[in-house]
């Protein structure tokens, strides 16, 4: 088998070289996401730029869109479902409906190029709903916030920020009929039930031995089964003619029940692993691509789209964050009801998947697409940093725990655990 390897090779020293660059943007104090400099990178080495990486190119593609899928999965694995239970979900559930109402009103109400009113303003709403789990949990986590009421909270609404839009896409973009959609997501249900049911059920004790005595060895049997749920629920979702990505984020949750009751040091050693893969290799891939593909031209020779780079901010804040923070103003979170704003209100890799496919079925022009995905990179930029400058991060929250599990002998202790 032969393949054109020289893009590939230029996306990885690209991936290499990201941190490297981040880091040095923050000797000269500029707090940088990473998410951003990968996809600035593919700005510059795509089409739009220097013309290293074709947007088409064979392996990249199916590297990035499976990047994708195991973004969505590691999101669904951080979250702690016995944490946002109850109110803070509640909360999060009946706030998006709220963004649900706003967005959908934005976007029927904004005035884009577009083919079709009624799908162009379904999809500029739904992009507006979304929130970026996926992208800022790393940076809440190593500021040691994931521990705490705020860290739940956040949670709570990225969860639902990133779910629900997809189970909306399902119903709204994809072009079947609405009975047979609900049916498929029925069938889903039902299969991911069965899943919950079968990870939560006690292990046998062979198979808990066999996965402590592979851990650190090349039979790996935890991330092969790991892979295998994603890849399961990834192919359900599939032949449900659902969107992978469902199949993707309940494959993290499947994962994380799963886990539920296993040692702390057992659960560390597979989120790394599992984080070692994702970002490794793959999630850097899907962002840098998704700069290669970002329309930087049709920006750059129309002066009103680039107006609507701030517009869409400005809607981020209003759809996402005001209605978080009128509702944490009643709650216990009342003092940190700007930071949870702020953070409901960051947005960009659903953002991508909804703009790309407003714009494979013709509801969206290409270049109010990367107006959109240019508002979500400074989204990422800027609204992370202000919610985090605005309260002294508490350091060392995670690596306390972390240290508090470490041990001489980590196998023989996970087994006395077990």
């Amino acid at each position: 088998m032969t393949l054109d390897t020289a893009d590939l090779v230029v996306v990885v020293a690209l991936l290499a070289f990201a941190p490297i660059a981040r880091a040095g943007l923050e000797r000269w104090r500029m707090r940088v996401p990473l998410v951003v400099v990968e996809i600035l990178f593919g700005i510059l080495a795509g089409p739009a730029v220097f013309g290293w990486v074709a947007p088409d190119g064979q392996p990249l593609v199916a590297l990035s869109d499976f990047g994708l899928v195991m973004l969505m999965f590691l999101a669904g694995f951080e979250i702690d479902v016995p944490r946002i239970k109850g109110a803070p979900l509640r909360s999060a559930v009946a706030v998006w409906f709220v963004s649900l109402g706003l967005g959908l009103a934005a976007g029927l109400a904004m005035t884009l190029p577009f083919h079709d009113p009624s799908t162009t303003g379904i999809s500029v709403g739904l992009a507006l709903t979304t929130t970026a789990l996926g992208t800022f949990l790393p940076i809440i986590r190593d500021a040691g916030l994931l521990p705490t009421p705020l860290g739940a909270q956040v949670m709570a609404i990225g969860t639902v920020g990133e779910f629900a839009p997809i189970v909306a896409i399902a119903l709204l973009l994809s072009g079947r009929h609405p009975g047979a959609t609900v049916a498929a997501l029925a069938i889903f249900a039902v299969l991911a039930a069965a899943c919950v049911w079968l990870a939560v059920k006690p292990h046998p004790r062979w198979l808990d031995r066999l996965v402590v005595k592979t851990l650190h060895s090349s039979g790996q049997l935890a991330i092969r089964l790991a892979m295998l749920v994603m890849v399961l629920l990834v192919w359900f979702a599939d032949r449900l003619e659902l969107d992978n990505l469902i199949g993707a984020f309940t494959a993290g949750l499947v994962l994380r029940l799963a886990l539920a009751d296993a040692p702390v040091r057992l659960v560390e050693t597979v989120s790394a692993k599992l984080d070692a893969i994702a970002f490794g290799f793959l999630v850097p891939i899907f962002f840098v691509m998704s700069g290669v593909k970002f329309d930087l031209d049709a920006l750059l020779h129309d002066p009103g789209l680039l107006a609507r780079i701030p517009v869409f901010l400005l809607l981020f804040l209003a759809v996402r964050g005001l209605p978080t923070y009128i509702s944490a103003r009643r709650g216990e979170l009342a003092p940190e009801s700007r930071e949870l704003a702020l953070f409901a209100s960051t947005a960009l890799p659903l953002i991508v998947v909804i703009t790309t496919i407003a714009v494979e079925n013709d509801y969206l022009l290409s270049g109010s697409a990367a107006a959109m995905v240019g508002a979500g990179m400074f989204s990422v930029l800027i609204f992370p940093q202000l919610a985090l400058g605005r309260r002294e991060a508490a350091p060392g929250a995670d690596e306390g725990q972390r240290e508090s599990a470490n041990t001489d002998d980590p196998e023989d202790e996970i087994l006395r655990d077990r």
